[in-house]
């Protein structure tokens, strides 16, 4: 093996890979150089590689001597360079004495995050129970099914632009008496709110921060003129309803007593430097956006640096402006709070199932207040494979494998923390990024990426003890190129995978039966990636397609609509079999959205997940994958006030399907 390929596989690169498709994949040298010295490891040369190799040891060895993980009972070995004399401490103030010579711990069975002095620091001992917290642990009535929903689609009585964490709580108690134990929600985490072109969920400025623009403005007596002119449209116009919302809350903050302003300006779980960083951050933004910089990396060098003299003057004279974000962070919150409190309190099991985004913008504020946490250089994105030919990067940026150990894992925990705190639930996007994520050196095509190694245990550790302090279900969008072996090992641990209706088959490419689906998964009938129900049965999909010029697997339209009629008959005939269905295929899809509903209703899953748009058999889906403008993302409305679609006759019918299916 030559010196490269050492230093390569060390730093947790994988210079040989097995696709979508079971081939045998090489990355380049070039690759690797390029991925290596965006890791801080230079590779022109021989003395570089060599220097490189000792800097990684010694920084592996380091980290290693900061934070520990282990499971509750086992034994846990202690990493060289830790030495007695010993100081045992536990999270619950509790002290045990060690022999200074000691390499193992004999076990500790209490969970939390303890401490351990000795002769060269401290360090952190995580110790986590086997498994997350799940199904069987807040329902003792077997499965449980609910509905996933794009927060700004929602409507309910009050005219509103969007759907908002109001919207939410309000909406709540109708589907918990319909009988649903769970609403997944999308994304709600910070975005850029002086940037009202930056509206997708998924490039979030901040993880551990939630969107401000979410919380509900309405309580205050401001004026509701803006809110009901833009209440009744079916798409939403970020461009206009964004600076209306940012204004209603500026004029909540300016009239706000004393006692509201002093109730709103922390958030008990977040530290104050961390809240006052963020809301810096939010200032700055405004600031330089109307100079038309974005992100902190366009901003001049003296404000990238969170403690310099630059940022400090800034503060000192945008007081007001910082005092409002950090306020406005409070009342978003409150308001998250407020909903799953309702959800609690109208019955249901679960309550609220966030969404934790795969990766952060590098130019946000996660990266500027904690950029050692993060992978500079590199985006996060996925392999060339039959979906994407070309591979995908996402622009997105996550935590540095390299870092993780000596940052003490701060980062990733403040951000399982955020997405845990008011959810009975969280969704982890792309989970496979657990063992590994594929990433792309700066200026580079996606296909010249290659895998990087996670410290997958150590992941699986801290989220399985935040997932108990925070009595938080955990669900891992784990579609794609899967890595053998992954999904046994997540479901060992209470990881609920995604079992997707369209992704089910067997070899010969038949749809499988439900009854033997993974108990340890979600039943879905579609992602917000993938088309409703009724739109693929009614083809929408192919419309937009061809509308746009997409790239297509077939030669013209009509080879596709009449492959699409061939896979209308497989899956009627396959839900005809399973007792889902009877007669010849519908030529309206509402017949076949229920017969689908079915299908999920009687699977051998923990859990069941309708998106509402098909539930309600709606024909639009909120993202078109690799779009930006040609398809609406995230701007589509449900039709009308959840109340009211769920007295629908049809949606009715489905939802009684899924209460006798999910009754244990």
């Amino acid at each position: 093996m030559s010196a490269l390929a050492h230093l390569a596989q060390e730093a947790g690169l994988q210079a040989v890979w097995e696709d979508a498709a079971g081939e045998r994949q090489t990355v380049s040298e070039d690759s690797l150089r390029a991925v290596l010295a965006a890791l801080g490891l230079p590779a022109e040369t021989d003395a570089e590689i060599t220097k490189s190799r000792e800097r990684l040891a010694v920084q592996r060895a380091e980290g290693a001597r900061r934070f520990v993980t282990a499971v509750a009972g086992e034994p846990i070995a202690l990493p060289a360079g830790i030495e007695g004399p010993f100081a045992l401490e536990l999270e619950s103030g509790e002290r045990r004495e060690l022999e200074s010579g000691a390499t193992v711990i004999e076990s500790i069975k209490q969970a939390g995050y303890h401490r351990l002095s000795h002769s060269g620091g401290e360090a952190v001992l995580a110790v986590a129970p086997p498994r997350c917290f799940g199904v069987r642990d807040i329902s003792g009535k077997g499965s449980l099914w609910g509905v996933s929903a794009q927060l700004p689609s929602l409507r309910d009585t009050e005219p509103a632009p969007f759907g908002d964490f109001g919207t939410l709580a309000r909406t709540v108690p109708a589907l918990a008496k319909a009988g649903a134990d769970l609403v997944a929600i999308s994304p709600v985490h910070a975005l850029f709110p002086a940037d009202s072109l930056r509206f997708s969920p998924y490039a979030p400025s901040s993880r551990r921060f939630l969107n401000i623009l979410f919380a509900d403005s309405a309580p205050s007596g401001v004026q509701k003129g803006t809110q009901e002119a833009n209440s009744g449209s079916e798409l939403i116009d970020w461009e206009t309803v964004l600076p209306q919302r940012l204004a209603q809350l500026k004029q909540r903050f300016e009239t706000a007593d004393a006692a509201e302003r002093n109730r709103l300006a922390t958030i008990e779980r977040v530290p104050e430097d961390a809240l006052h960083s963020h809301a810096l951050y939010d200032a700055l933004h405004a600031h330089f956006t109307a100079l038309g910089k974005h992100g902190w990396r366009a901003w001049p060098v003296e404000y990238h640096d969170p403690q310099g003299d630059a940022v400090r003057e800034f503060a000192k004279t945008h007081g007001e402006d910082i005092a409002f974000f950090a306020w406005s962070q409070g009342l978003a919150d409150a308001g998250l709070a407020k909903a799953q409190q309702a959800a609690r309190d109208a019955g249901m099991a679960c309550g609220i199932v966030t969404d934790l985004a795969v990766g952060i913008d590098p130019g946000g504020s996660d990266c500027w207040t904690a950029r050692r946490a993060f992978l500079d250089g590199l985006s996060v994105g996925a392999p060339p494979d039959l979906l994407g030919p070309d591979g995908q990067d996402w622009g997105l940026t996550t935590f540095n494998p390299l870092t993780l150990h000596a940052e003490r894992f701060q980062a990733f925990r403040d951000t399982l923390g955020a997405a845990m705190v008011h959810a009975g639930g969280v969704r982890i996007d792309h989970i496979l990024g657990l063992r590994r994520i594929w990433v792309v050196p700066h200026g580079r095509s996606s296909a010249e990426g290659c895998y990087l190694a996670m410290p997958q245990r150590d992941l699986a550790n801290v989220l399985a003890l935040e997932s108990h302090r925070h009595a938080c279900l955990v669900i891992g969008e784990d579609l794609g190129t899967v890595p053998a072996g992954f999904r046994d090992e997540m479901a060992s641990r209470d990881i609920y995978g995604m079992r997707v209706l369209w992704f089910e088959r067997a070899e010969d490419g038949g749809y499988t039966n439900s009854k033997g689906w993974d108990e340890k998964a979600v039943a879905m009938t579609s992602t917000h990636d993938l088309p409703t129900l009724a739109g693929w049965w009614s083809g929408r999909d192919i419309d937009w397609t061809w509308r746009i010029g997409r790239k297509s697997a077939f030669d013209d339209r009509a080879a596709e609509e009449a492959h699409r009629i061939a896979e209308r008959a497989q899956i009627w005939e396959h839900f005809v079999q399973a007792g889902h269905a009877a007669g010849d295929p519908p030529e309206e899809p509402a017949p076949f959205v229920t017969a689908g509903i079915a299908q999920l209703a009687d699977s051998a899953c923990d859990l069941t997940i309708v998106p509402l748009e098909d539930l309600f058999g709606a024909s639009e889906q909120p993202n078109l994958p690799g779009t930006i403008d040609e398809h609406p993302n995230w701007r589509r409305r449900l039709p009308e006030p959840v109340e009211t679609g769920l007295q629908e006759p049809d949606t009715r019918n489905r939802i009684e399907t899924l209460r006798k299916g999910t009754l244990a």
